[in-house]
């Protein structure tokens, strides 16, 4: 269907975290909101996330006994974010963050809570805190939405049991201790009854969480505020009058049609992460073309936004937000990708191994240092190839890729190549093309230590970060243990960008800026579309959703409260 109206006062193009909290401010606000998605469902890449929001100096914080201020804040991060670049809106970041989210929970369905366990990635800088700073969405029923429900892009399959339950971050160790612990096997049974009673009136579990959930708030604060959202429509063009963005062209079917906006329009179409141009033009050759976020992702909100004299902002010190990840084919013959994030790297008895058969990072680290010291380690060859070892212990204990836990047989996982197996270390090696004799040496070598629980190579499980992902229950460190028994298994990971770090130059209220740095009246942008404001850095969870949240919720206020009415009439670009 094509939209109600020939003017809003406000459009948004992109249904992801960003765009949906710019539409929803600007609707709570009292002005007509039309929101345009290429795509059949809400959600974007937020959908598929862990849903983590780093807010440092949240009140949150305060309300569950955790302390944090501005100041420890800009002290962590101005050794995490070293360069002056954007330094003005990482200011305004920290200044209008924690208002943001207090905001969002008084006017809209967003509710999110504090994760008290959850370090900073560099835990060891000044500045850094133990937990708190990252919040995470509230468990949401699906049921609320309705029949809207159906708009909701799934979570990735590889993330859910049962075909569609979905767990949290407190559910995961219950399921692991069943039958071990009479506590943890009824706390299982009962989410398993609640879902399969969900399973008789939906295709999938409706008890949502992680960034299903997050994603389901704001659509709910949409759906209420009664925004119209056009589905699979591709916005052509940016309309102007004058030098100001006016509206816009948009294709839905066969037809072409333009739509005005009185106050301005969001850009939010989430980075250009699967444009094969662009990332040729600002990744390194090492890092190829494996991207973990949403295929919808082809930088459309650059290209429009260049055809009305938009600047890029390129100074990044790395162009995206690294995750290694394994590729693999669904049942229906879909390419898989599967963000090694938390779950695998750093528990005790795994190691990662270059093309040579030798470690070249510490496991434990973040996933973005740990692509990072994958590109330092290629010398910028592409498709070089990495691999995680691990023996049958490990691989029955804690799983491997999307290869849960209590696996019984691995057997169509070698068949099609993604886990590959061997009785012994030799055959291993030489099945991923390494030397039997530098592998070897380098289990030997990994293992001396790992007997005592140390890694004198790279310190493995020297941080409360490292220690927080590894498994408590092994002593004395809860990130290392040897790898000895056969069979052993490896898997190749690849490294995949969760999102791009280089997008368009806004200043503080979010405004779209030409290269002399004037802003482009009507034109905002928020989420990847937007410049990272921590350069490509990486310092916590949640660094690309809190400030998508912070400055859609700014982008939304401004056009509110300081949006210029601009006529109707709109022109195509041409």
């Amino acid at each position: 269907m094509m939209p109600t109206h020939e003017t809003y006062d406000v459009i948004v193009i992109g249904a992801g975290a960003g765009g949906m909290t710019a539409a929803a401010v600007a609707a709570a606000e009292g002005l007509r909101v039309l929101v345009i998605e290429k795509t059949a469902f809400v959600g974007g890449t937020t959908a598929w996330s862990e849903g983590m929001v780093w807010i440092p100096a949240n009140a949150k914080m305060k309300e569950a006994g955790l302390s944090d201020s501005i100041a420890d804040a800009v002290q962590y991060l101005s050794s995490t974010v070293p360069e002056t670049a954007n330094a003005g809106l990482r200011a305004a970041f920290l200044t209008r963050g924690s208002e943001a989210i207090a905001w969002l929970e008084a006017n809209t369905e967003v509710r999110l809570q504090p994760v008290k366990a959850c370090p900073d990635y560099y835990p060891e800088r000044l500045g850094a805190t133990s937990g708190g700073r990252v919040l995470e969405p509230v468990a949401f029923d699906g049921t609320r939405l309705g029949r809207a429900f159906a708009r909701l892009r799934p979570p990735l399959p590889e993330f859910t049991l049962f075909g569609g339950m979905m767990v949290n971050r407190l559910d995961s160790p219950h399921l692991h201790r069943v039958g071990r612990s009479l506590r943890s096997t009824m706390r299982a049974a009962r989410l398993v009854s609640a879902y399969a009673l969900q399973r008789l009136r939906s295709p999938r579990g409706t008890t949502l969480h992680l960034g299903n959930a997050l994603a389901a708030q704001l659509y709910a604060s949409l759906l209420a505020r009664r925004v119209e959202v056009l589905f699979s429509a591709d916005v052509e063009d940016l309309s102007l009058q004058g030098d100001r963005v006016s509206g816009v062209v948009i294709r839905h079917g066969s037809c072409d049609r333009p739509i005005a906006a009185r106050r301005g329009v969001v850009l939010a179409t989430g980075g250009f992460s699967h444009d094969a141009v662009l990332r040729k033009r600002y990744f390194p050759a090492a890092a190829g073309f494996v991207s973990a976020a949403h295929t919808s992702s082809t930088g459309d909100g650059l290209r429009l936004a260049a055809a009305t004299g938009a600047a890029l902002n390129t100074d990044a010190t790395s162009p995206a937000h690294w995750v290694p990840a394994s590729l693999f084919r669904r049942a229906g013959g879909s390419r898989g990708v599967f963000p090694h994030t938390v779950a695998d790297r750093a528990k005790p008895g795994v190691i990662a191994v270059n093309a040579a058969g030798r470690r070249f990072v510490n496991e434990a680290l973040s996933y973005h240092e740990f692509v990072l010291g994958m590109l330092r380690d290629g010398n910028g060859e592409p498709d070089r190839p990495f691999h995680l070892i691990c023996d049958r212990a490990f691989l029955w204990t804690y799983g491997l890729g999307r290869i849960k836990p209590f696996t019984r047989s691995y057997r169509r996982y070698v068949a099609s190549g993604e886990l590959i197996e061997a009785p012994d270390i030799a055959p291993l090696a030489g099945k991923i093309g390494v030397k039997p004799s530098v592998l070897a040496a380098t289990l030997a070598s990994y293992n001396e230590g790992a007997k005592e629980g140390r890694d004198p190579e790279f310190g493995r499980g020297s941080t409360i970060y490292q220690r927080h992902l590894g498994d408590i229950s092994r002593k004395p460190n809860p990130c290392v243990a040897p790898i000895t028994r056969g069979p052993f298994f490896a898997m190749r990971i690849y490294p995949a960008d969760l999102g791009t770090a280089i997008g368009l130059k806004v200043d503080a209220q979010a405004r779209v800026l030409r290269a002399d740095g004037t802003p482009i009246a009507g034109l905002y942008a928020c989420g990847n579309d937007m410049g990272s404001i921590m350069n490509g850095n990486c310092p916590g969870p949640g660094i690309t959703l809190g400030p998508a949240l912070t400055f859609g919720y700014i982008a939304g206020r401004h056009l509110a409260e300081g949006g210029a009415v601009a006529p109707t009439a709109a022109k195509k670009v041409v």
